[in-house]
């Protein structure tokens, strides 16, 4: 029984097939004609009709064009390599139909955000987009290259603002980090300004007291200063008047 992968996709592929044994050693071209022509199992199917030579050529450029647009699915199971194309069958208005009922009910099993940034949405959504360019490469293969260049650039597009918001969310952290660190060391800055500013202010109150006793004690001692030579010019006063009456009382006549 035929393990195909488990994961899910809205691209429509054919049936998978075997290509080799991990124990075969068939050349490229056995693989690729393993490719293009599958075992058959159970009974012979009645002969198919003949197809002309320009359908058939314009059927495989076409499966070359899908296989180089969407490449196969390869996965390994019990030491066999199995690989499952993309389907090549031309679809219907109901086939288009039905894709929009499974991406509908595919968003809303995965439980996908209507809007903002979802990764579930992103990849319905591509799978929806690569299953269009699928049946629109299979009724023309210039117009499925043009789609698939349209989403090559939303890709481009989406990557590039993808890896600008990383870069912007690893910048805006690595500038919260730095801001961070020099906060840090902004506060211990702080601290040490301010322990060194109640040292000066210690000092400069002593320095204030020291000034004020000096003051003190030259006050006191100008007052006693003023004091002292007040008493002796009292002093020098009172003996130049004794002397004065003394001289006067000595050149006064007598009568």
């Amino acid at each position: 029984m035929l393990m195909i992968p488990s994961v899910e996709s809205l691209l429509k592929y054919d049936n998978p097939e075997l290509v080799s044994k991990t124990t075969d050693k068939r050349s490229p071209k056995a693989l690729k004609a393993s490719l293009q022509q599958p075992a058959i199992s159970g009974p012979v199917p009645p002969p198919p009709k003949p197809i002309s030579p320009s359908f058939d050529a314009s059927k495989q450029q076409t499966d070359e064009i899908l296989n180089a647009l969407l490449p196969p699915r390869e996965w390994m199971e019990n030491n066999q390599l199995w690989v499952q194309q993309v389907s090549s069958t031309p679809c219907t208005r109901t086939d288009v139909i039905r894709l929009q009922e499974e991406l509908d009910l595919k968003l809303q099993q995965k439980q996908a955000r209507d809007t903002g940034i979802c990764p579930v949405r992103r990849e319905l959504y591509t799978q929806c987009f690569d299953e269009l360019i699928r049946q629109v490469t299979i009724n023309c293969a210039e117009r499925g290259v043009l789609l698939l260049r349209v989403r090559d650039e939303i890709r481009m597009t989406i990557d590039a603002f993808q890896t600008l918001y990383e870069s912007s969310v690893a910048f805006g952290i690595r500038k919260a980090l730095q801001a961070e660190q020099g906060r840090s060391d902004t506060e211990k800055k702080i601290a040490e300004l301010e322990s060194e500013k109640m040292e000066l202010e210690r000092q400069l109150n002593e320095e204030k007291a020291k000034c004020e006793a000096i003051e003190r004690r030259e006050n006191e001692r100008r007052q006693a200063e003023e004091k002292r030579y007040t008493e002796e010019i009292q002093f020098l006063k009172s003996t130049n008047q004794q002397m004065k009456a003394q001289l006067d009382a000595l050149v006064a006549p007598k009568k």
